[in-house]
């Protein structure tokens, strides 16, 4: 995506330092933040400055890279494995993280050069599933579609392009006229802030409401489908996804409104037998607690929009099971969400 004028990645390595888009100032403010060393690419990643499942895998695989060339030397074996760990427990339930650490990792068994190539190996490739992922998907797309949206699976979630804005994208450029509804997708509003953003850089028309909005739309007939990321794909599968996809399954399912998923077989967990055995990441309260954002005079402030005596829970994903998505859509094609299918595309 090109931001004034220049195309950004959402995130790179130039030598041993990783450089990413802080997502947490957008839309009020584009800066790129430095991470020095794996600590500071595993603080991006816990605190949100990256963020999406395809990002956050590709940040982890840089991170692992990272760990290796800090670690030359003796003890060089248990540096990386502990390293490993703390990387894999910035955010529990991506599988795409723990997808590059493995990767990273084994490469780096052999050497840190291996290690530094098999993480911008994964970055490449996140860039070109997404592009697959939008060429496949775009065919699903009516003509006229009004599309509705969770949380943000575009460019700013993956290197580049994304999984559910990238087959919005490439309708778009294949001549379909197109309407988004973006919800919020509160707390951290992931919707209404950089989906929003990314869909007025590209001139797509879009609206942002409420996400207990949703459902009055379905009813009234205003949206055609519904396309979302996924953050962790079980066997049979179950997705999990942001919070509050699965309400939104759940009302395409009752209005009879085609529901997609998103995503690159990195995201498939063919180990996870169903979505229960999905670990579901539980964050900060204060994410519920407590909204951010610029006052009339442009100021950044974060403040308290709750009843001061209370306390929230705020688990940051929910699972959708199979049995109410209508496919899956990845770089090697549409699937149904039936074990089946999952485990022959993923052993393809």
């Amino acid at each position: 995506m090109k931001v004034n004028g220049k195309h950004y990645l959402t995130i790179w390595m130039e030598g041993s330092t990783v450089y990413m888009i802080d997502q947490t100032l957008l839309p009020f403010e584009f800066r790129i933040f430095e991470a020095k060393n794996y600590r500071d690419t595993c603080k991006a990643i816990s605190a949100m400055i990256v963020r999406g499942a395809g990002a956050i895998g590709v940040a982890a695989g840089f991170a692992m890279a990272q760990a290796c060339m800090e670690g030359q030397g003796g003890g060089y074996l248990d540096y990386i494995q502990n390293a490993r760990k703390e990387i894999e427990a910035t955010r529990p339930t991506a599988r795409n993280l723990f997808y590059a650490t493995e990767r990273v990792f084994n490469a780096a068994l052999k050497s840190v050069e291996s290690a530094i190539r098999e993480a911008i190996a994964i970055a490449e490739e996140n860039i070109q599933d997404a592009l697959a992922i939008g060429k496949y998907g775009q065919a699903i797309i009516p003509g006229k579609a009004r599309i509705a949206t969770q949380c943000n699976a575009g460019w700013l979630g993956f290197v580049d392009h994304g999984s559910a804005l990238s087959v919005v994208y490439a309708a778009r450029d294949a001549g379909k006229v197109l309407f988004v509804y973006v919800n919020e997708t509160r707390p951290r509003s992931q919707g209404a802030r950089l989906t929003a953003w990314e869909l007025h850089h590209e001139n797509i028309p879009h609206t942002i409401i409420a996400d207990n909005a949703c459902a009055y739309f379905a009813a009234s007939e205003k949206i055609d489908l519904f396309v979302v990321g996924a953050d962790r794909i079980a066997r049979n599968g179950d997705t999990a996804n942001k919070i509050g996809t699965l309400d939104k399954a759940i009302i395409a399912k009752e209005f009879g409104i085609p529901f997609y998923v998103a995503a690159p077989l990195s995201t498939f967990d063919v180990k996870c037998q169903t979505g229960k055995d999905i670990p579901i990441e539980e964050r900060d309260e204060d994410e519920v607690l407590f909204q951010s954002g610029t006052d009339a005079e442009g100021v950044y402030r974060n403040i308290r929009v709750s009843n001061p005596g209370s306390h929230a829970l705020n688990p940051a994903f929910d699972v959708t099971p199979a049995g109410y998505i209508t496919g899956i859509i990845t770089e090697k094609g549409i699937i149904k969400p039936i074990e089946e299918e999952i485990v022959k595309i993923c052993n393809a």
